[in-house]
């Protein structure tokens, strides 16, 4: 293999590629990039069993061929060439030299025949939308994913629900329930979940503007974005039923503003002990809400006017759970609707219902 490409764009699609690569790994491969040449262009993969990416750059291709290379070496030495162009070369021994301007470095590669074949999504759905809502969408729900390795594997992914024209995100894990929905054009019904690790890497690639395009069938699913193709596997199992969880009645309705609140609570929680999760305990009277907590090392309190509808309520909260909800609004305005003090609250937008935040209570002493 021999080709020359350019050195920036080579550093960054390698920089991309290396976050799948896999750290940890009894497989040599998987801790490599595989670079595949050929038809004028330079393939880069990486992918850790779980999650796979690959982009292409544009390569000047004297002789086509593959060579996998240790990812984190190759993207420091790349990242520091001292010239534009990059020539690289691999012979058949798998030793890959890389030379730019009077630098030159030489590796020694894996064969590129043990590195396992991406998935490939053939068969299913095929779905094309704005990357500025998949953004949005992203960001208002995976705060409440459950961590991986937890007892229930489905719920550290984002659900995705299409139906009737309506893409709904969800994501659950066991304190909180983060809902977003979006009117999108697109037919069919589909659902399935896609682990949250593999949407904070689409989320790193997202330009500002154009779409990203959805390829998903029974197992898989790939992402096309900016370029890139994102590979994942799919979540199996049944995921939480959400609906049930969500209130319909509620006998205390506050609306205030969402900095506001989002800074009283803050404040409040500099004297919260970690490993002890005490709760701050809300208590929302006559237009007023007032925040409190008392821990080992000291106790702070403050309040804030709002606006309210029903009875007077009190209630505990894991203050990060609270924060969590608050700052993922990204709304001027809230409206808190609560039930009781041992029930969960839902916080949503003052106009129309495109989220819907679910924080389970904590009990008051």
């Amino acid at each position: 293999m021999k080709l020359i490409c350019d050195k920036n764009l080579l550093s960054t699609a390698a920089n991309h590629i290396s976050r799948v690569v896999s750290n940890k790994t009894p497989m040599a491969a998987l801790s490599g990039i595989l670079l595949t040449a050929k038809n004028n262009s330079l393939t880069l993969s990486g992918y850790d069993l779980e999650i796979g990416m690959r982009t292409e750059i544009p390569a000047a291709v004297e002789e086509g061929g593959n060579a996998v290379l240790e990812a984190k070496i190759f993207c420091d030495i790349v990242k520091r060439l001292p010239e534009d162009k990059v020539v690289i070369t691999v012979d058949e021994r798998n030793l890959c030299h890389i030379t730019s301007g009077k630098a030159a470095f030489s590796l020694i590669g894996v064969n590129a025949d043990e590195y396992p074949e991406l998935p490939n999504v053939e068969k299913g759905a095929s779905v094309i939308i704005s990357a500025s809502i998949i953004e949005s969408m992203v960001r208002q729900t995976i705060f409440a994913v459950a961590e991986a390795g937890g007892p229930k594997p489905i719920l550290s992914g984002i659900h995705f629900i299409i139906r009737d024209g309506e893409l709904k995100m969800v994501a659950v894990d066991g304190y909180r329930i983060a809902i977003r929905s979006e009117k999108v054009a697109v037919d069919g019904d589909i659902e399935f979940t896609v682990p949250a690790k593999t949407m904070s890497e689409v989320l790193k690639l997202m330009g500002e503007d154009g779409d990203i395009t959805l390829h998903a069938s029974d197992r898989h699913i790939i992402f096309d974005v900016e370029g890139y193709k994102v590979i994942s596997r799919l979540l199996e199992g049944d995921f939480f039923d959400y609906k049930r969880a969500v209130p319909d009645k509620f006998l205390t309705v506050v609306r205030g503003n969402t900095s506001d609140l989002t800074r009283t609570i803050e404040r409040i929680s500099q004297v919260i002990i970690e490993r002890l999760k005490t709760p701050i305990v809300c208590d929302f009277n006559e237009g007023v809400f007032h925040a409190s907590c008392m821990t080992e090392i000291g106790q702070a309190q403050d309040e804030m006017n709002i606006e309210m509808e029903g009875e007077n309520l009190k209630i505990g909260f894991n203050s990060k759970y609270l924060l969590d909800a608050l700052r993922a609004a990204e709304t001027d305005e809230v409206l808190i609707k609560m039930v009781s003090p041992l029930s969960p609250i839902s916080i949503m937008p003052v106009k129309g219902d495109n989220f819907t935040f679910i924080v389970l209570p904590v009990k008051i002493r």
